[in-house]
C-alpha cells in the first residue's frame, strides 16, 4: 500500500487551494468559449487532473498555467461543438447559469456574459473566441494571449480587433438592467393578458422567439420571426401557457428572467434580448439538462 509522505500531502494540497482561487476565473473562460456551463465543468475537471500530475516545481506561473490549459482545452471542444450543435433538435441557446453570486463569471469586466452576446460570440471561430474572451473580459495583455493561443502578439492582436469588428457589426445598442428588466415585466404583462397590440409595440421589427427544447415535446422546432407573427403566437398560446404559473424572477447572465413552473416536470426559463429600438429576442428554454444545469448553479 503506497502512502503520500507528508511533503506530498501538503505539495497537492497547495496545488488544491491554487486550484480553488483561481476556479471562478477558470470557470469563466471555459463558459464564455463555450456558452455551456455542463461542458465547461468538464474542461475544469480535465484541468485539475492536468494540474495533479503536473510538475509544478518548474511552473513559475500557476495562474498563467491554468489560463493557458483551460484555453486550449476549450478551443478543443468549441472546434467540435458545431458538429454537435448541427445535431441539436431546434435552436440551439446557451445554457444559463445565475450570476447573483458572482455577476462578473470570474472576470474582470463583464463582457461576453449575456446570453444573446454569447450566441453572437458563435460567429467567431474558436481562436477569435478566445482572444476576444481573455482580452475583453479578463484583460490579459497581449503577450500572454500569444503565449496561450500559440501565435505572435501582433497576431493576438490582430485576432482580437478582427473579434471586435465582426461583434460590433452584429451587436445590438445595449440597454441597462433597469430598462431589460422593466421590458421583461412589460412584456409577461402582455403575453399573460395575450394583447396582442401591446406585444407588437413591444417588439422590434426584427424580433425572434426561439425555443431551446432539443426535441422536447411542445418546444417549437423553428424560430419565429417579425412582430406580428410573435406578438399572434404568443396571445393563441396565452391560454395554455400562463395559468396557474408560480413565475419566479431570477438572475440569468447579468439580466433579469423568469422561471415559470407549469405543473410537477413542465418549467421554462424566459428572458429577452432588448435594445433602444424593442425587444429583439424571446428566449424559451424548455431543455431539462439545461434547466437542471441552471438550478446547480444556483446551489438549487
Amino acid at each position: 500500500m503506497h502512502v503520500e509522505s507528508p511533503q506530498q500531502v501538503n505539495a497537492l494540497e497547495q496545488a488544491a487551494s491554487a486550484f480553488v482561487e483561481l476556479r471562478p476565473r477558470l470557470f469563466g473562460i471555459a463558459y464564455r468559449m463555450l456558452g455551456s456551463a455542463a461542458e465547461a465543468e468538464d474542461i475544469l475537471q480535465e484541468v485539475w487532473l492536468r494540474w495533479q500530475n503536473t510538475d509544478r516545481s518548474t511552473v513559475e506561473n500557476p495562474p498563467a498555467f491554468l489560463a493557458l490549459i483551460t484555453t486550449r482545452l476549450a478551443i478543443n471542444v468549441a472546434q467540435s461543438a458545431r458538429s454537435r450543435r448541427e445535431a441539436y433538435i431546434g435552436p440551439w441557446l446557451p445554457e444559463p447559469v445565475d450570476t447573483s453570486m458572482d455577476p462578473t463569471l470570474g472576470a474582470e469586466r463583464g463582457e461576453a456574459l449575456e446570453l444573446a452576446f454569447l450566441l453572437l460570440l458563435e460567429r467567431l471561430t474558436p481562436t477569435e473566441r478566445a482572444a476576444y474572451v481573455l482580452r475583453e473580459a479578463f484583460v490579459y495583455p497581449y503577450p500572454q494571449i500569444g503565449e496561450i493561443l500559440q501565435v505572435s502578439t501582433v497576431n493576438a492582436r490582430q485576432l482580437v480587433s478582427r473579434a471586435r469588428k465582426r461583434l460590433s457589426a452584429a451587436r445590438r445598442e445595449p440597454i441597462d438592467k433597469t430598462e431589460h428588466r422593466r421590458l421583461l415585466a412589460v412584456f409577461l404583462h402582455a403575453a399573460q393578458t395575450g394583447n396582442v397590440a401591446a406585444l407588437e409595440d413591444l417588439f422590434a421589427a426584427d424580433v425572434v422567439s426561439s425555443s431551446d427544447g432539443n426535441g422536447i415535446r411542445g418546444a417549437a422546432r423553428f424560430p419565429l420571426l417579425g412582430s406580428a407573427r410573435v406578438a399572434k403566437f404568443l396571445a393563441a398560446y396565452a391560454p395554455r401557457f400562463w395559468p396557474g404559473a408560480d413565475i419566479r424572477w431570477v438572475e440569468v447572465n447579468g439580466r433579469a428572467a423568469v422561471v415559470v413552473p407549469r405543473s410537477r416536470t413542465e418549467v421554462t426559463l424566459l428572458t429577452i434580448e432588448a435594445s433602444p429600438q424593442g425587444i429583439h429576442h424571446v428566449m424559451w428554454i424548455v431543455n431539462p439538462a439545461k434547466l437542471g444545469s441552471f438550478d446547480r448553479s444556483r446551489g438549487g
